[in-house]
């Protein structure tokens, strides 16, 4: 810090040096005063009796730089912002019975009333132990998590100290802003320790992909403030009030200057659902549909030319509305308001997607519909939960992966997770993931187990063709889940026939010889553990508490 003040130092002094070499002393001249509105004739050109025009030796004098003082539009955010490090542990896939690898990430947060701290869920997950730094503060207090909410990606932590919070400002929130409105991003972004501010205006509000889960898409505004790494879980505002919390952008080579916050509907729909001491999660229809914006289709399924309606593609049976609608419903009204042809609503004054109605609404609350089934109007009322089937698409924290291993034979349940770390090219394996709802193969396999890897060993050798392989039946028993299996292999059989999904012969383990190669297998490969059937939560997640800050 010394050589950047040195350097702003020397520059300054430079500029001035440069000034008084290049402006002699002023003359003190007596300048007659020019009467106003007098008329002076125009200088005759050159070469008509006129001498000619000569510089003036004097250049009028340099005006002094004045550099205004740093305004604050949205008041100290320093008293309201944090810098939070976590120290977190990545769940280990291909090995699943070790703890996975250590990081460390740096985010924000801005206290709220509580007194409580609002972050990015991304920021504190996975997290084994949490520091909370403030403005002025050399301390580094231990931190705890209160609600995570992944679908959404927002969290809420808390320290315990009791000198934390003092002289803290919780921030307010504020409405939607408008579109090219500008906005303050507040964070500690990559390169310095100090708070960063950028400012960017407001260019869209649209559904988003929420990346953290890789599956929920939520109301989201699009910024041009620049958000990077650091920024995360930090403060957007305007005049004052807090009017998202900035959690994503795009890296420089897909799009520069694209960046996103968490909108204020989201974040009081959070802060509602946790008031309860329990987070629900988001809850889902649980069903797709198309635009009827076609004359001509509207004429054959009987709708009036009105600008009304869409139509039912496909409805998840575990899902609330599985046995309340159908495939090919004309869905007209979503709790009294009208459904355009291009599924969007009149919501608040604001033309908005048909989710929205039910994106604010929590488990167990009703929606409404007027619907057309085979051109015969009907109300229906749908009672809303969360979809479980959409859980394997997505991404997973602060649970450890399921597993059984036998015989050196590692089966795990088919997850996002599991593909990223694998990276199968198995097309069976593929299709069974990207259609997992829309041909409700969930139905028969809750849990898809595939066979991801095998530990060589006497008892196991020439089984690497059944690698990605997923399991039908062991024994003749179907395999629904992974509890199914783990039960399957503690049978006491002579013998275990496995059958894939697909043609082929069956994989074979004799029970004696596995059973003789499980302590040697164990210790080769260091299996703490042989099994884990349930999304177990990691409990040092919660930091213990701590009366001193820690520097």
């Amino acid at each position: 810090m010394k050589h950047l003040f040195l350097c702003a130092f020397l520059l300054l002094g430079g500029v001035d040096l440069f000034a008084q070499q290049n402006t002699p002393p002023l003359q003190e001249q007596e300048t007659p005063p020019i009467a106003p509105h007098q008329n002076t004739p125009p200088l005759p050109p050159p070469g008509e009796g006129a001498p000619p025009l000569k510089p003036n030796p004097t250049p009028p004098p340099v005006a002094p730089i004045v550099v205004a003082a740093p305004k604050q539009p949205n008041g100290k955010i320093q008293k309201s912002l944090v810098r939070i490090t976590s120290t977190e542990v990545e769940p280990d896939y291909r090995a699943p019975w070790n703890t996975g690898a250590i990081g460390r990430s740096v985010g924000a947060g801005f206290v709220i009333a509580g007194p409580r701290i609002m972050t990015n869920a991304h920021v504190v997950s996975n997290t084994r132990y949490l520091t909370v730094e403030r403005d002025g503060d050399p301390n580094k207090y231990p931190a705890r998590v209160l609600f995570v909410a992944h679908d959404c990606d927002l969290a809420l932590i808390t320290v315990d100290s009791p000198e934390f919070f003092k002289n803290m400002v919780p921030l307010d929130f504020g409405g939607i802003p408008e579109l090219e409105s500008t906005v303050s991003a507040y964070g500690y972004p990559i390169g310095g320790e100090r708070m960063s501010v950028t400012t960017g205006i407001v260019s869209r509000i649209d559904f988003q992909l929420y990346t953290h889960s890789s599956i929920d898409s939520h109301l989201a505004i699009q910024i041009s403030a620049q958000i990077n790494p650091g920024n995360s879980g930090g403060p957007v505002m305007q005049n004052s009030k807090v009017v998202g919390v900035a959690f994503q952008g795009y890296s420089g080579d897909v799009a520069q200057g694209v960046a996103y916050m968490i909108p204020t509907p989201v974040i009081h729909r959070f802060l509602s659902d946790i008031k309860d001491n329990h987070y629900d999660k988001y809850v889902d229809l649980g069903l797709t549909y198309t635009k009827l914006q076609n004359p001509a289709q509207r004429r054959y399924l009987g709708l009036p030319d009105d600008g009304r309606g869409v139509i039912v593609d496909t409805v998840i049976q575990a899902g609330p509305a599985g046995k309340v609608l159908k495939q090919g419903d004309v869905l007209l009204s979503i709790d009294d308001h009208a459904i355009a042809s291009d599924a969007f609503v009149e919501l608040e004054g604001e033309r908005v997607e048909m989710p929205e109605v039910v994106e604010r609404k929590f488990k167990g609350d009703k929606v409404k519909f007027d619907i057309l089934r085979d051109r015969k109007p009907m109300n229906l009322t749908i009672v809303l939960d969360t979809v479980w089937p959409y859980q394997m698409q997505a991404h997973h924290y602060d649970t450890r992966p399921r597993y059984v291993v036998y015989g050196g034979l590692i089966f795990q349940p088919l997850s996002l997770d599991l593909l990223d770390a694998y990276q199968t090219s198995d097309l069976r394996v593929r299709h069974y993931f990207d259609y997992f709802i829309l041909e409700q193969i969930y139905l028969q396999h809750p849990d898809v187990i595939v066979l991801t890897n095998i530990l060589p060993d006497p008892t196991n050798t020439y089984l690497s063709p059944y690698r990605s392989s997923i399991v039908d039946e062991v024994n003749g028993k179907k395999i629904a889940n992974l509890n199914d299996l783990a039960q399957a292999f503690a049978e006491t059989s002579d013998r275990f026939v496995i059958k894939m999904i697909g043609s082929g012969p069956p994989l074979v383990l004799e029970r004696n010889e596995v059973e003789s190669a499980r302590d040697r297998i164990r210790t080769r490969y260091n299996v703490i553990t042989e099994q884990n059937l349930d999304e177990e939560p990691i409990a040092a997640q919660r930091t213990v508490k701590s009366e001193e800050p820690r520097s």
